[in-house]
């Protein structure tokens, strides 16, 4: 087990950095949210509007993004499309590792909600389909269990670390934790790229001889007009309507995955609200 999956070592590290700084700030953000918008209050209706602002942004511009960015990943490989939404993440922790004043906390929020649209859960995908692109189709289900399990321990040990931080040195740790994962992955990660003629191709539709040359040169030709517009080889919304309607275990598997975040982003409010709480008492 060990060698079969020793080739994914620098992606698991890569992805329990960046899990574990990202997490980091999550039982502090809600006390720093309080001292910057309603100070001296134990309830502040801004922050709840503000916050709820966010997800809703957040959320419909994943919606957006996240088919362009596996559209991408599979042009120019998994590793260069990592290092956008990884380097993104680091710029709102950086902000308020400097300072909470009230100023600071606003530019963390403009940023969290622009960054957010493209950091937040593009990391985790674009992981899974490293492992896919590296691991034959027997193994890729345990695989994705290794790094499930690896993305939650990194939320566990970041949950904790926080308890034994201040405030201040929480968002230090936290940006120092995802400019190293960012630093490790440029430096450690093989690349990974989509061989399109040998995965969308199969063996016995391939030309010869001059066929082959006319085939090479229509694709070519077909390349160079594509890179004029990279959005044009992406899905549109009709398609991925149609893929919803036409796949019953791709629409059996949005539903799961529905309601799996679901139960995650319910699971990370609790515990913005209830955590700091539970730290005082222990």
């Amino acid at each position: 087990m060990e060698s079969r999956f020793s080739g994914l070592t620098h992606l698991f590290m890569t992805v329990f950095l960046y899990t574990f700084g990202t997490v980091m700030v999550a039982p502090a953000i809600t006390d720093v949210t309080m001292e910057a918008l309603c100070p001296g209050q134990d309830e502040c209706s801004l922050a709840i509007y503000l916050t709820g602002f966010q997800q809703a942004i957040v959320g419909l511009g994943t919606i957006l993004m996240m088919p362009l960015i596996g559209n991408l990943s599979d042009k120019y490989g998994r590793k260069a499309l990592l290092t956008i939404p990884m380097t993104l993440g680091i710029l709102p922790l950086v902000v308020l590792a400097y300072s909470r004043e009230r100023n600071f906390f606003y530019v963390y929020y403009s940023l969290r909600v622009a960054t957010g649209i493209i950091s937040d859960g593009s990391v985790m995908c674009l992981a899974l389909a490293y492992v896919a692109d590296n691991v034959p189709d027997h193994h890729r289900a345990t695989a994705f269990g290794i790094l499930s399990g690896i993305g939650s321990a990194a939320f566990v040990c970041g949950t904790l670390s926080a308890r034994f931080l201040s405030a201040s040195a929480t968002f230090q740790v936290s940006a120092g934790a995802a400019m190293f994962a960012v630093v490790y992955m440029r430096a450690m990660l093989p690349e990974s790229v989509i061989n399109e003629d040998e995965c969308l191709i199969p063996p016995s539709s391939k030309k010869s001889g001059a066929e082959a040359k006319v085939v090479d040169d229509d694709e070519e030709e077909e390349s160079e007009k594509m890179e004029g517009n990279l959005f044009r080889s992406m899905p549109s919304f009709e398609d991925i309507m149609s893929l919803l309607k036409t796949s019953t275990t791709f629409s059996q598997a949005v539903v799961v995955g529905f309601f799996s975040n679901l139960g995650e982003v319910g699971l990370l409010a609790s515990l913005m609200v209830y955590a700091p709480h539970l730290w005082n008492i222990f």
